[in-house]
């Protein structure tokens, strides 16, 4: 098939391929069911061999091979022609970023830098710190050890062909000619020194801040044809449609892979990247790819659907839980003191290394003192996106240096070694742009996130929950940019990585509808079932709420699901107690309350009102989803949320999905829930009509009457003056049930417009009470005109 053959992309399904519930041989009898919801192609998780057991593939330890667990080749060719044979095409999520080294028998080129050093042809492979300096003696540090721990607490097994270090179940290789003698001293013959996992060093750079995750050297054109080769045989046996690249901010240069990596696709294929944009930042648009993964539609949804009349009332709630007012000041000031906080603790290695790096590129001998090392963090900490050397942000780091230099006057000469490394455009640049990236996600979307409270369906990844809501005005400019500028880009609402689904998010949101409410009940609440900590209880309490189901029954699978989550929660969010240093009676005390919620009275209270609420939930998930479907990009639906969807974070929401349901409902449509005819309906609208979406128009349509701030709505066609689709939401249901549509009417295009999810047939001005009459959301398709 020559790839402008390749089937035309409208809409992706993610399936999260795990080895014990989702091989490829599942992935293909599910073809049938994904054709006729309206699927045009199958997006998979990672398919490289990963770490024995992972259920995610991101701990990839062999990316020359296919996972031998999931199917292996021959599986995923398999996979592949049964989607062929439905017109269907295939995505497959690689990681170009690191690997995984837990084992390091599992990962061969990892092992082989370990026995072999610098001898090994995997050496260039990895971005090792074995420099004199590096406080390991110029050997490789890696944190395997217990707290204490050293050389003298390993043994030597041998057991099997070779001898090998071992510690517990661990095992390390030994250079061939140096087990002699004592554990101790072949150990220091080693190339690498095992260290206790809290001593501050690390031989490697690192994804963020996790030891077994290695990054790989991609940059070097021989490193990346070896960790493509892969890539390259689904490219010439045309077995891929298209890719997504998890987290290019961690390389080198992202900007020069991805055109390496465009190179070696072609420029037929498909190719969005994970990159996560700040407030206001834009896309590159020299960038060679189609687009994001969305996180950016993700979150202009989650903010249109935000009441702004709640901010007031939660801001002061926020005051009451925490001492203080979470408004967007406190947000921006929280983002800087989070990112120094995780610079100079967790990526502290990192920024050793760094520093060394700006010293020795500005010229320096490091051994005089200077304010590199806190002038490197401030900088970092106040830089307001991932990194700053894409060409969309020329000007954004001088400006930042600028207001560092102002603001503190101490740290000027550490400014000018900093700029002047940076200016010799070598490793400073590099290692520079990689810190702050990992910065950013550890500290605001792993730490802030689960400290912050005001409105926790804000808090997603890539959110920017400081801004609160989103005017439609502001909404439609920048779905229209999008339509023009990026019109295959995807857009999703859940993926593996979102700290809740979408319908957790959707029914959480509604709290900025009836905040006052909110408040009343959670002093009523907490009297009930006293929480161990008032900041960390506001969190919580929304998250009950968002996953609390409707008839009150809390079965044993979610009360163990709630557990795991809160004990995640409590631990990014660092305040009382850590991975690393764990505060059991406080944990056992958050473990009691949730208890006493589920068991208590309270049950009843938060049953009732979730019910109460259950009709406004219902309009932001229909609302949220149909504008995602039939706006512009690609959409993504993620495995299983074409039915209401409680998940949370990982590993929560890559549970295996029942698709037997699913399928029942593809079979009788007319009786499936709201929420799987909406998806059904909009997908096959799409496929219906391919040349309104991708590269199509987008006309925002605005009602008008005394309701018309609850619509928003748009239409979709080949051209602007062609309209063929119209897509109708409606926001903050709340205040409807008192006020209503009288009034209010929308005006449709020319024509006769049918509503797919109902069948209804309506033309003309048209009243929102007909509009809505039957769901808060309408997908209407032009019959004739």
């Amino acid at each position: 098939m020559e790839p402008s053959d390749m089937p035309a992309i409208r809409a992706t399904y993610r399936l999260q391929l795990r080895g014990d519930s989702l091989r490829f041989e599942d992935a293909a009898e599910l073809v049938d069911y994904l054709d006729e919801l309206g699927i045009s192609h199958l997006y998979l998780s990672p398919v490289l061999t990963a770490t024995v057991g992972s259920t995610h593939g991101y701990d990839v330890t062999d990316p020359t091979t296919v996972s031998d667990t999931l199917g292996g080749r021959t599986g995923l060719e398999a996979l592949v022609r049964r989607a062929r044979s439905r017109g269907m095409g295939v995505v497959i999520d690689i990681v170009p970023n690191h690997v995984g080294v837990a084992d390091p028998r599992q990962n061969h080129w990892w092992w082989d830098l370990l026995r072999h050093g610098q001898q090994s042809p995997y050496a260039r492979h990895f971005d090792i710190d074995q420099g004199s300096d590096n406080g390991a003696e110029g050997k490789i540090a890696l944190p395997a050890l217990g707290a204490g721990d050293g050389a003298d607490d390993l043994s030597i097994d041998r057991a099997g062909p070779e001898p090998l270090l071992a510690y517990y179940d661990k095992r390390f290789p030994i250079a061939p000619g140096t087990d002699a003698g004592t554990p101790a001293e072949v150990h220091a013959r080693q190339v690498y020194r095992l260290v206790p996992w809290n001593a501050g060093l690390v031989g490697y750079r690192r994804f963020f801040t996790i030891d077994d995750l290695a990054a790989v050297r991609v940059e070097d054109p021989a490193v990346f044809d070896d960790a493509h080769a892969q890539v390259a045989e689904w490219v010439t046996e045309r077995l891929v449609d298209g890719i997504r690249v998890d987290h290019p901010d961690g390389l080198a240069d992202p900007t020069a892979y991805l055109i390496r990596l465009r190179d070696l696709i072609g420029p037929a294929r498909w190719l969005v990247i994970e990159k996560i944009l700040g407030a206001g930042e834009p896309l590159d648009p020299t960038l060679p790819v189609d687009g994001t993964t969305g996180y950016d539609a993700l979150n202009e949804l989650a903010a249109v659907f935000t009441d702004p009349r709640g901010e007031p009332v939660l801001t002061e709630l926020s005051r009451t839980c925490t001492g203080t007012a979470e408004d967007g000041t406190w947000f921006r000031d929280q983002e800087v003191q989070s990112k120094r906080a995780v610079l100079t603790e967790g990526l502290a290695p990192e920024v050793r290394r760094l520093v060394r790096v700006v010293q020795r590129d500005a010229g320096t001998t490091g051994s005089e003192p200077d304010a590199a090392p806190e002038a490197i963090v401030e900088v970092a900490a106040r830089l307001p996106v991932y990194r700053a050397d894409y060409a969309s942000s020329a000007g954004m780091l001088p400006r930042i240096v600028g207001d560092v230099s102002a603001t503190r006057a101490d740290l000027e000469p550490g400014l000018q070694l900093l700029v002047r490394a940076l200016a010799a455009d070598g490793e400073t640049t590099t290692r520079f742009g990689q810190v702050c990236g990992a910065a950013t996600a550890k500290a605001v979307e792993d730490r802030l996130f689960y400290r912050a409270s005001r409105l926790i369906s804000l808090q997603e990844v890539g959110g920017h929950p400081g801004g609160f809501a989103m005017p439609v005005s502001r909404f439609h400019l920048a779905w229209e940019e999008r339509a023009r500028r990026w019109p295959r880009t995807m857009t999703t609402l859940s993926t593996h990585d979102t700290k809740r689904s979408e319908d957790v998010r959707a029914r959480i949101s509604v709290l900025s509808q009836v905040a006052a409410q909110w408040v009343g009940h959670l002093a009523e609440w907490d009297r009930l079932a006293p929480n161990p900590d008032p900041a960390f209880g506001s969190f919580l309490w929304q998250t009950l709420f968002g996953v609390w189901p409707q008839d009150g029954v809390v079965s044993a699978e979610l009360r163990a699901r709630i557990h795991e989550y809160t004990r995640k929660a409590l631990r990014e969010n660092g305040t009382r107690t850590t991975w690393t240093n764990n505060d059991e009676r406080f944990e056992t005390a958050v473990a009691a309350w949730i208890d006493s919620v589920i068991d208590g009275p309270v049950n009843d209270e938060l049953t009732a009102f979730v019910g109460t609420v259950a009709p406004h939930a219902e309009a932001v998930s229909l609302g949220q989803k149909l504008l995602q479907l039939l706006g512009p990009g690609i959409p993504d639906v993620y495995q299983g949320t074409e039915l209401w969807d409680d998940s949370l974070v990982d590993p929560d929401n890559r549970r295996p999905v029942d698709f037997g349901v699913r399928r029942r409902h593809l079979a009788d449509p007319d009786a499936a829930p709201a929420k799987f005819r909406v998806v059904r309906e909009a997908l096959r609208l799409r496929r219906a009509r391919p040349a309104s979406f991708v590269g199509g128009a987008y006309v925002p349509l605005l009602a008008a009457g005394p309701a018309a701030g609850h619509v928003l709505a748009f239409g979709r066609g080949p051209a602007a003056g062609h309209l063929d689709v119209v897509a109708v939401a409606v926001l903050h249901t709340v205040p409807l049930d008192e006020s209503g549509w009288e009034g209010t009417y929308l005006d449709l295009p020319a024509g006769t417009w049918t509503d797919r999810p109902t069948g209804r047939y309506l033309s003309g001005r048209v009243p929102m009470s007909e509009i809505v009459a039957s769901l808060p959301v309408a997908a209407l398709e032009l019959v004739d005109g």
